[in-house]
Parts: C-alpha cells; structure tokens; sequence
C-alpha cells in the first residue's frame, strides 16, 4: 500500500489494446476515475455479454456491485470512449463494438423497455 493512506487500487491494462491506447486510459483514470476501472469495466461487460458463469475477479467487482454493475460498466465504456484522444478511443470502440456484436446476437429487442435507456438496457 503505497504511502499507506487507504486502500490502494492497482492500475490494470485493458488487454487488446496498445501500449499507448493504454497509456491514454491511464491518464484519463487518473483524471475522473480510479486506476483500473475502464480495464474491470470491460471485465464485467465482456462477462455479461458472453454470459459467463464464472465469478467476477475481485478487481472488476471492486467497481460494480450487484443490482448495477453491467449497466454501470457499459456506461463506464461509453463514457470513456468519449473521453479519450481519436486514437485510444478508436481501439477501445473496437474491443467494445466485437463484445456489443456478441449482445446483439444473444438478445433481444424489448419493446416494454423506455425508449430513452441505452439501447443495451433494452436486451433480453
């Protein structure tokens, strides 16, 4: 624990993408978020999206609770995304866009959902 004031959360690539799309998710961490939250948040979504019964690593689940979690990832992903430089978000887009493709295919519209949600609020 660095400094030993408080918890301390290690920083964590997001895997697939590049040293410096890495290096552009870390400064914007260190900007609005925690360090290692855009890599978890792909975590948690990549886990829902291919439905996964395996347990959240204590890294992910460290930024998502239970009730809210993928929403909140997703959300994390859509943000980030619009936060960083053309050429990190760009990646990140990508790895996002193949997990979003793997939702598509696994759901359904809901029609009973708001029209305002995100569109990935309104999957079954």
């Amino acid at each position: 624990m660095p400094g030993g004031d408080g918890p301390w959360i290690a920083y964590r690539d997001v895997p697939g993408l590049s040293g410096r799309a890495n290096a552009a998710v870390r400064a914007v961490e260190g900007r609005r978020w925690l360090p290692g939250v855009v890599a978890a948040a792909v975590g948690v979504w990549s886990w829902h999206v291919h439905g996964s019964r395996r347990r959240l690593r204590p890294w992910e689940a460290e930024h998502t609770c239970v009730c809210c979690g993928v929403d909140q990832a997703r959300n994390c992903l859509s943000e980030a995304i619009a936060t960083l430089p053309a050429h990190a978000a760009r990646e990140l887009r990508t790895l996002v866009d193949r997990l979003d493709e793997v939702l598509l295919q696994r759901t359904h519209h809901d029609p009973q959902t708001p029209v305002e949600d995100p569109w990935w609020q309104r999957r079954f």
